[in-house]
């Protein structure tokens, strides 16, 4: 009632008061000014009016000075610009919100593959722990379990080696017998082998390789895919091949099958007393492999590379004597021992010197060379580290070398005490080996002439394979040779050569 009183003496309420629209020719409209209600002076509401044009001396409203025009145009961009900018806003808005949903959806895609993988790799996993071995694989396991008898004393020398001649006797039953097995202790295993009938006579050869490298545990060089390669073919022909490797820091033991370290410590000779090693035994590609861990000399293999320390020669020279030490200490009477460059050449020596009286007379030396350019040249007393006697040996017809003459070549060393020599060469003869390529070792090569061989180099076609090689411009294989033809004109073509060119290439891969 109050606000009522006070506003009504201020709006005429008379019809002779009310406002009324002009009819002749000569009126013009005008807009009154607008009331609003304000506070003044602690009223409680004053009226007052917002001043027109009028007021103030200017045009009325249906006209427009020009000094506003421009005012106006301004604004209506400024009101366009800023409608632009709200839309673009709600659009990057909108974007933004669509971004992250596909974020999210390829975030749960990812998780609901990564789940896919993990489940197919555990199924592998069960897969391969329950049956996917084959049974060169589980043969294996059971050889390498009986070195691990013969070292823990449970069984004698001549008792192992009757049960590894069954056990390569009969692989196929082997296998099937004792695949649930080889989870179980030693001493269960020990029973079900003695119960386990002797077999036909042996079959193929027993290959020891002593080497440093081997596809794809570590590889540095063409060695590690030699030994892999060559392993693998041996054993289809029917003969059983291990390889003793160092256990390096870096091996990559991720295709290493059944890995288990052996509890019983093996101990080898080096600088003039025993040193204790851990041995650990695994199957790779169906070949056993055995890993020698020097304890006191941990460094020896803990390192980031593999070759070109000051100390390679006692780093290696004590791996071949614990694996000759091994090899004596857990009974094994292998046929071939098979060594490669001059990492390993010193187990020639040290085999003929000291371990053929320990009844290994019936093995033979292989060794392979994939070049003489590093030969390895020593110091005479140093050959008494692993047991040798330097006096003996540094003599013109053993390891003497023939340029500087007070140092002694542990390649040359290599070559003297092997039964057979295999040199490494795709392209040159034996003659020109000898005359061009043997780096001062010509006089002991001709002299050895009549052992050495020459053989190519091989290749894993697991890995080089033209039916499945991604980088040839078309694939082929034996079946369908068409594309050979292709991948032939494109080389042509890269090297420059014409399409029906008959010119031989010649390349040198240097790794």
């Amino acid at each position: 009632m109050l606000m009522a009183t006070l506003i009504s003496p201020a709006i005429p309420s008379s019809p002779s008061h009310r406002f009324f629209f002009p009819t002749t020719p000569y009126a013009k409209f005008v807009k009154l000014p607008a009331l609003r209600c304000v506070r003044k002076n602690g009223e409680i509401n004053g009226l007052s009016r917002t001043p027109s044009p009028m007021d103030s001396g200017g045009h009325d409203n249906g006209e427009m000075s020009p000094e506003q025009s421009p005012n106006v145009e301004l604004e209506m961009k400024n009101n366009g610009i800023w409608r632009l900018f709200k839309e673009a806003q709600q659009n990057i808005l909108y974007l933004n919100k669509q971004r992250l949903k596909a974020v999210e959806e390829l975030n749960k895609a990812n998780r609901e593959k990564q789940l896919l993988l993990d489940k197919v790799d555990e199924l592998e996993n069960e897969n391969r722990r329950a049956g996917g071995k084959d049974n060169l694989a589980l043969c294996w396991e059971v050889l390498l379990r009986i070195d691990s008898l013969v070292l823990g004393e449970m069984i004698s020398i001549a008792e192992a080696s009757d049960l590894r001649r069954i056990v390569i006797d009969r692989k196929v039953s082997v296998a099937d017998l004792f695949s649930d097995m080889l989870e179980k202790r030693d001493a269960e295993l020990l029973a079900e082998l003695r119960h386990f009938s002797e077999g036909s006579r042996k079959k193929g050869y027993h290959i020891i390789h002593i080497c440093t490298e081997m596809e794809p545990l570590v590889s540095v060089g063409p060695l590690a895919p030699y030994i892999t390669g060559l392993s693998c073919v041996l054993q289809r022909k029917g003969h059983l091949v291990e390889v003793i490797l160092p256990k390096y820091a870096s091996l990559d033991l991720d295709e290493v099958q059944g890995l288990r370290e052996v509890e019983a410590e093996s101990y080898s000779y080096f600088n003039g007393q025993l040193h204790g090693n851990k041995i650990w035994t695994g199957v790779v590609y169906g070949i056993g492999v055995t890993f020698i861990q020097p304890l006191y000399f941990s460094s020896f293999f803990s390192r980031d590379s593999i070759y070109d320390y000051p100390d390679d020669f006692e780093r290696f020279t004590y791996f071949s004597r614990a694996s000759l030490d091994y090899i004596a200490k857990s009974g094994k009477q292998p046929d071939v021992l098979h060594l490669h460059n001059w990492e390993t050449a010193i187990v020639g020596p040290l085999f003929w010197d000291i371990f053929a009286k320990q009844g290994l007379g019936n093995t033979r030396i292989l060794l392979s060379c994939n070049g003489f350019e590093s030969q390895c040249l020593e110091e005479p007393y140093k050959l008494a580290l692993c047991g040798l006697d330097p006096v003996r040996l540094h003599r013109p017809d053993r390891l003497q070398d023939a340029g500087k003459t007070h140092l002694v070549n542990i390649l040359k060393g290599g070559i003297v005490y092997s039964n057979e020599v295999v040199i490494m060469s795709s392209m040159h003869s034996k003659g020109r080996i000898i005359r061009s390529m043997s780096h001062g070792l010509e006089p002991t090569l001709a002299l050895h002439k009549e052992k050495l061989l020459v053989a190519p180099y091989g290749f894993d076609n697991s890995i080089w394979d033209p039916s499945t090689d991604k980088f040839l411009p078309v694939n082929y294989s034996t079946e369908n040779m068409r594309g050979k033809y292709a991948c032939k004109v494109a080389l042509q073509h890269q090297a420059g050569l014409s399409e029906h060119a008959s010119s031989i290439l010649k390349y040198q891969i240097l790794n």
